[in-house]
C-alpha cells in the first residue's frame, strides 16, 4: 500500500512517522528545505523539532510524486489552503483512494468542512471514501507514543475500519465512526474556544474560569453540531469533548497559546508572527459565527474570540461580554436543535 501525506507540519509529519511503519509513505512538504531535511536528516526542525523521522518516510516537495498511485491520501495541510493545494493535481488522485482528513478547520471563503472541499475538488470520487481523523491528539505527544485516542470517520464502515488498522498502535487506540459532520465540527471548533481559554491563561485567571469556559464550549460546540448535522453523543467522545479538553489545556496548543499571548497583551500580528502558519481557531471564528447566524444558533464564546481577533474587542472586555448576558438555564443543546437555540 501506497499512503500519501499532504502536508508536513507537526500532524503531517506525525502521521506519516506512524503509518511509514506498515505502508509506503510519501509526505509533501510545500518548502523544499522541509522535504530535505527530512529525507537527509530525518529532521523536521521546522514543524516538529527534536524528533527524528524514520527513513521509512519519503518526503518530497513535488505533489504529484507523493500522490502518484496512492491508496490512500491523509489531508494535514492548513484547512484555508487545502483546496489550492488539491485543486491542480486533483486528477492524479486515484478514483478508489481513500482520503483521511487530519485538518481541522472550516474554509472561510464558501463555510464548508473539509470534507466538502474535498468532495467540491474531487467531484467524482466517491464520498464513502472521504472522511476525517479528530481526538485529543497533539502531534508531539503522540510523536513520544505517549498512549492517546482518537477517532475516525467515514460513511463507508469499511473504510473507517481500514483507517483505523493502518493508525492503531500500542500508544495510539483508534476508534471508528459514522458521523463525519459531528467529528469534523468537534474538531474546528475546539480551536476557537481554545483561543478564548488561553485568553484566560494570559489574564491570570484560575481553574474556576477554565473550566467554565470548557464547559460552556461544550455546550456551544454541541449545540452547533447538532443544528448542522451531527449526532449528539459524538461531542461527548474524543472528536467533542476529548479534543476540547487537550486544545484548552495543554501548553502545546497553539490555539491556546495564542489565546495567552493575547492575553498578556500581544497585538494579534505581534502573537501571530511567532508561528510558522496561524492556528486554525483565527479563520474558523469568523466561519463559525457566519454559519451559526445561518441556522440561528448563539454562540457567544465563539461570537467574542471573533470580535477579539477583528479587533472589536479587548481582551479585558471578553469576561464582561460573557459574564454579564443574560441569565438563563442550562441548556447543553446535546439532546435537540431546538433546545439550543439562542441560548448560551
Amino acid at each position: 500500500m501506497k499512503v500519501a501525506v499532504v502536508g508536513a507540519g507537526a500532524w503531517g509529519t506525525t502521521l506519516a512517522t506512524i503509518v511509514s511503519s506498515r505502508a509506503e509513505t510519501w509526505l509533501w512538504a510545500r518548502e523544499a528545505e522541509v522535504a530535505a531535511a527530512i529525507c537527509t536528516q530525518q529532521a523536521n526542525p521546522w514543524f516538529l523539532d527534536g524528533f527524528t523521522i524514520p527513513p521509512t518516510v519519503h518526503a518530497t516537495c513535488i505533489l504529484g510524486e507523493a500522490l502518484d498511485e496512492a491508496e490512500v491520501v491523509v489531508i494535514a495541510a492548513p484547512s484555508q489552503h487545502v483546496r489550492e493545494v488539491i485543486a491542480p493535481v486533483a486528477a492524479v488522485v486515484r478514483p478508489d483512494a481513500t482520503v483521511l482528513i487530519a485538518t481541522k478547520g472550516i474554509e472561510l471563503s464558501t463555510r464548508r468542512r473539509m470534507s466538502e472541499v474535498i468532495a467540491d475538488v474531487l467531484a467524482d470520487h466517491d464520498p464513502g471514501a472521504i472522511g476525517c481523523l479528530s481526538g485529543p491528539n497533539l502531534a508531539r505527544e503522540v510523536m513520544a507514543a505517549q498512549p492517546t485516542a482518537t477517532c475516525v470517520a467515514f460513511s463507508d464502515p469499511s473504510r473507517a475500519i481500514a483507517m483505523r488498522d493502518l493508525l492503531m498502535s500500542d500508544a495510539l487506540r483508534v476508534y471508528t465512526s459514522d458521523d463525519v459532520v459531528g467529528c469534523e465540527i468537534g474538531g474546528a471548533t475546539k480551536n476557537v474556544i481554545a483561543i478564548a481559554a488561553g485568553v484566560a491563561d494570559g489574564l491570570g485567571y484560575g481553574m474556576n474560569t477554565k473550566a467554565s469556559l470548557v464547559a460552556r464550549g461544550l455546550a456551544e460546540l454541541s449545540r452547533f453540531g447538532v443544528a448542522s448535522g451531527g449526532r449528539p453523543l459524538t461531542f461527548l467522545g474524543l472528536a467533542g469533548l476529548g479534543d476540547l479538553v487537550a486544545t484548552c489545556a495543554s501548553p502545546l496548543s497553539r490555539n491556546r497559546i495564542l489565546g495567552e499571548l493575547l492575553g498578556r497583551g500581544e497585538t494579534l500580528c505581534a502573537a501571530l508572527s511567532g508561528f510558522p502558519t496561524i492556528p486554525e481557531g483565527v479563520p474558523t471564528a469568523t466561519a463559525l459565527v457566519q454559519m451559526a447566524d445561518a441556522v440561528d444558533i448563539e454562540l457567544p464564546i465563539a461570537t467574542v474570540v471573533h470580535d477579539l481577533v477583528r479587533g472589536d474587542v479587548t481582551v479585558h472586555d471578553m469576561g464582561p461580554r460573557l459574564m454579564l448576558r443574560p441569565p438563563t438555564a442550562e441548556l447543553h443543546g446535546l439532546d435537540t436543535h431546538e433546545e439550543g437555540r439562542r441560548d448560551a
